[in-house]
């Protein structure tokens, strides 16, 4: 009777391990997904403002100081070193997009152009897919994160070498300006 006892116990911590150590997989699996979805909307936004820039610029030439305000702040924002600097220069590019949207304002035939609509349109969802993307992956983080900090299964965890993930951060990559010509 003890035996068997012991050999249930055994079973069931097994089940345990197993149990815990899928778990574990499939949350870290879902945070390479979360990630791989923020680089898609990263790449399409970074594609997408040249191009909203270079459609204005041909309605509006003698705007330069505009168009060179927007590819800074992007710059800025696309090059930040630390959360600080990325706040900062995400709202600098925030601001230089409004300042572009005013310069739209004063050109009709612009507003009216298909292709200015339709960039503009993109810019809007593409930021939207970010703002949900960004907001998706640090939760998937938390979630991953907690799995393999609380006990018991941080013993788990460490014995079979899961690591904490990073709450979103731009990586060098996605910091890579596209060339404008003006």
């Amino acid at each position: 009777m003890p035996t068997l006892i012991i050999l249930a116990l055994l079973a069931l911590t097994g089940f345990y391990m197993v149990s815990v150590y899928n778990g574990l997989v499939v949350l870290r699996n879902r945070v390479k997904n979360a990630w791989a979805q923020i680089d898609v909307q990263l790449k399409n936004r970074a594609d997408l403002i040249p191009n909203l820039v270079e459609t204005v610029k041909g309605y509006a030439a003698h705007e330069k100081t505009t168009f060179e305000n927007v590819v800074n702040a992007r710059n800025r924002a696309v090059n930040a070193k630390n959360p600080e600097e990325a706040i900062e220069g995400n709202n600098m590019l925030t601001e230089a997009l409004n300042r572009l949207m005013v310069v739209v304002e004063a050109y009709p035939e612009l507003k009216a152009n298909s292709n200015f609509i339709s960039l503009q349109a993109e810019l809007k969802d593409v930021e939207e897919k970010i703002r949900y993307s960004r907001q998706f992956y640090n939760d998937t983080v938390l979630k991953y994160n907690n799995g393999i900090q609380v006990f018991p299964k941080n013993i788990l965890a460490g014995m079979f070498n899961f690591r904490e993930e990073p709450f979103f951060k731009v990586s060098e990559g996605d910091k890579e300006v596209p060339k404008v010509k003006f």
